[in-house]
């Protein structure tokens, strides 16, 4: 059974949808949810979930990474998790902290990377005209959103849509795509799973 740590930054509903899905006969399971926020709605969802739960706040470090990754490696290392996903996870890793779980950690992006890497993702794809949106998960490189593809769900953009309501529709992709690729890769399968 593979141990899963999930990191977040905010309410944590893709964390939710990666724990409730390991359950029964799938091949792994949560040990740790932490955040880089202490007040992080995700937080205390994952404790009514019976998650063991820690909180580095990254504000004290200012722009001192290094020594934040260094705190908020303490809880990871101590949970020992096979996989560390990262679910709404908003500091950008260092190359370092990447390497340590290299070919281990899996990240949700809210756009059909290689398009839109980094932020303001849903409201660049309507900029430029696209009819189509999506998510993708992928494995995490030293370089933002660049990692080797896993799984990817795509969503029409209907017409009048709004960053906000195509990124509510993407959403509701990323909570059946993340689990979905959890559950194959925790098995040892990488192949790329497309949903629409």
């Amino acid at each position: 059974m593979k141990r899963v740590a999930i990191l977040i930054s905010g309410g944590g509903s893709n964390m939710v949808a990666l724990v409730k899905s390991m359950v029964g006969d799938h091949p792994a399971r949560p040990v740790l949810v932490a955040s880089n926020d202490p007040e992080a709605g995700g937080l205390q969802k994952a404790a009514a979930m019976g998650i063991p739960t820690a909180a580095v706040d990254h504000r004290p470090f200012g722009s001192d990474r290094v020594a934040f990754e260094a705190e908020l490696l303490k809880p990871i290392l101590a949970a020992k998790p096979d996989i560390l996903c990262l679910a709404g996870f908003m500091r950008v890793l260092t190359p370092a902290f990447v390497q340590k779980f290299e070919g281990r950690m899996l990240n949700i992006h809210p756009s059909l990377l290689p398009k839109y890497p980094g932020l303001h993702t849903h409201q660049r794809a309507l900029d430029a005209g696209d009819t189509e949106a999506g998510c993708t998960v992928h494995e995490v490189t030293p370089v933002l959103d660049d990692g080797p593809i896993l799984g990817q769900a795509r969503v029409p953009v209907q017409p009048g849509d709004t960053a906000e309501t195509l990124a509510a529709r993407v959403l509701k992709q990323e909570h059946r795509l993340y689990p979905a690729v959890l559950a194959r890769f925790a098995a040892g399968d990488r192949t790329p799973i497309l949903l629409n």
